[in-house]
């Protein structure tokens, strides 16, 4: 591998807590020192922002089942075109990510076709039914970082607990998905006033606090390493916080849609705004950015959830849930930035440096031996979003004719070129 020297490059380093002019050099896939680099290649940054490659844990890519709304080919090239160098892709395929084999497919077609990494996650149960217990210590053989089963709630306690005691004698990390399952079932916005105008399906955002105190009192049970993969309420924040404080092995995430868009956004019934949970009060909102900032939610993640066409040209409460995210992450991102709720720094911890460190992955850093997956982005740079140039098959972002600011210049992982395309 050829040796590459980034020269006035403004340096985004999370582990640090720093951002500043300098020169980073990279060697044989890995961040090296600056000496010894005669041979290498002279990559003028003018100044723009150089950080770690963005790790997006809970991406789904639509293989095995679905392969028309989106490939490991598609999500690699959006993946990479957005900065994400490392996918943690969902196990809620058809069918499921659910046994071993299944996990190899998903691996060698992910080998195969994606230019950025990818680490699969396994289902907790059996077809994500929570029923009965994965092939847990299979499945972590053959590869699994992680054990969720995404949005399908497993409702039987024993199991979930089952589950959490066998994942701990292991060492494995548990993903769930704090929620209700029997209240949030159906619906399509937060409740309030805004929603009973609109005559919307609604769920209390007490459902989400009400799952969570369920997963906490079984973490507290069986001392699983657990991680809640979308905290979007100020009332599950206060219950997280009191969890962290206990001193339980408990991580959270948020959608980098919870952190910039509201319940009002859905006004115009425009289905690309139905996400899962649905979008929350502002003030809601507000309480999710401070608790980045904070350090009480450690995870900002795209939750990629590629939709055709014929699943989202709905009425709003029958309309399939999700958004499309690897290509706008950046950008949308940049908006916390712009709006001066998160310095860089702040925003890389969470888009890099902590999901990293929950995976016991080496990346996430500017430190010499690090890998080198990087992202060279330009955080002012000023342009309208246009759905139809995404590199997703399914083009389901609500930000479509936003305007937005943050440019992806060029993506590497181990020190190769992925972004833009060779």
């Amino acid at each position: 591998m050829s040796a590459i020297l980034f020269k006035n490059a403004r340096l985004i380093d999370a582990q640090a807590g720093t951002d500043t002019i300098g020169t980073l050099a990279i060697r044989d896939g890995k961040i090296a020192g600056p000496t010894g680099m005669d041979d290498a290649q002279i990559i003028d940054c003018n100044g723009k922002c150089l950080a770690p490659g963005i790790v997006d844990i809970g991406v789904k890519v639509s293989e095995p089942g679905e392969r028309h709304k989106e490939s490991f080919r598609s999500a690699g090239l959006a993946a990479a075109a957005g900065g994400v160098t490392t996918m943690v892709t969902r196990p809620d395929t058809t069918p499921a990510i659910d046994t071993p084999e299944t996990l190899e497919f998903v691996r060698r077609r992910a080998n195969e076709a994606s230019p950025v990494r990818v680490l699969p996650m396994a289902a907790l149960t059996r077809g994500r039914q929570g029923r009965e217990m994965a092939e847990i210590g299979f499945l972590m053989d053959a590869g699994a970082v992680a054990f969720t089963d995404c949005d399908s709630v497993v409702t039987d306690t024993k199991v979930l607990t089952r589950c959490m005691t066998y994942a701990t004698s292991l060492g494995a990390l548990i993903i769930g998905h704090p929620q209700e399952p029997i209240l949030s079932a159906g619906a399509a916005a937060t409740s309030g006033k805004f929603a009973s105008l609109k005559g919307l399906p609604a769920v209390s955002p007490m459902a989400e606090r009400m799952g969570l105190d369920r997963d906490i009192a079984i973490v507290e049970m069986t001392k699983a390493r657990y991680h809640a993969d979308q905290i979007t309420t100020a009332r599950a924040l206060r219950r997280l916080s009191r969890a962290r404080n206990s001193g339980l092995n408990i991580t959270a995430g948020v959608s980098i849609h919870h952190l910039t868009l509201n319940e009002l956004d859905v006004g115009d019934f425009r289905t690309f705004f139905k996400v899962k949970p649905p979008l929350r009060s502002e003030d809601d909102r507000l309480a999710a950015v401070e608790a980045v900032g904070t350090g009480l939610i450690d995870v900002i993640s795209s939750m990629h959830t590629p939709q055709d066409e014929e699943s989202k040209r709905l009425p709003f409460a029958e309309a399939a849930s999700g958004a499309v995210g690897l290509e706008t992450l950046l950008p949308a991102a940049m908006r916390l930035f712009h709006n001066g709720h998160i310095d860089l720094p702040t925003l890389w911890r969470a888009l890099s440096l902590a999901p990293s460190q929950r995976l016991g992955l080496d990346t996430g850093r500017l430190s010499a031996g690090a890998p080198a997956d990087l992202v060279l982005f330009d955080p002012d740079a000023p342009f309208v979003m246009d759905r139809s140039k995404l590199r997703s098959k399914s083009k389901n972002t609500p930000f479509d004719e936003a305007r937005m600011e943050g440019r992806v210049l060029g993506t590497w992982v181990a020190g190769i070129s992925v972004f833009p395309e060779p």
